[in-house]
């Protein structure tokens, strides 16, 4: 049973100030692609526009409903995706995931500022609402023909 130190451990300043200022919460006008991602547990949803060039993404957007862990995550992902390769994002989500379900590491640049979300390790089911961004991201860019 979680303790209220433990809640207030997860919802830390840091990951609140995170979730208040989410980048690049605009739709795009015309996307190359268009995904749009839910958390089954939490009801948490998170729509991804992307436009791709030379296989970087050059422009990004993002509509954003979830927890604070959710919106810090995207918060994280949407101010570092703009530039990266879909392989660069693969390699985000993978040390994510690792860094929730393995105890891993954190992820490495561009998205290391999302070693703030160690302490959500222990609470497996807000595992698939801080995945959402990086989910999202990836099938926008499947669906651009970019990934």
């Amino acid at each position: 049973m979680s303790t209220d130190a433990d809640l207030l451990k997860l919802y830390s300043a840091r990951i609140l100030a995170l979730a208040a200022d989410i980048p690049n919460l605009e739709r795009l006008a015309d996307p190359g692609g268009t995904a749009h991602r839910r958390a089954p547990l939490c009801g948490s949803t998170v729509t991804v526009d992307v436009a791709c060039e030379g296989g970087k993404i050059t422009e990004f957007g993002q509509d954003v409903k979830a927890c604070a862990l959710g919106q810090a995550a995207a918060s994280v992902v949407g101010a570092n995706v703009i530039g990266l390769t879909p392989e660069d994002v693969r390699k985000g989500r993978a040390e994510m995931l690792a860094m929730l379900k393995d105890d891993a590491p954190p992820p490495q640049a561009p998205f290391d500022g999302l070693e703030v979300l160690i302490p959500a390790r222990d609470y497996k089911n807000r595992h698939a609402s801080i995945m959402l961004a990086f989910d999202a991201t990836l099938d926008a860019l499947a669906a651009a023909g970019c990934a």
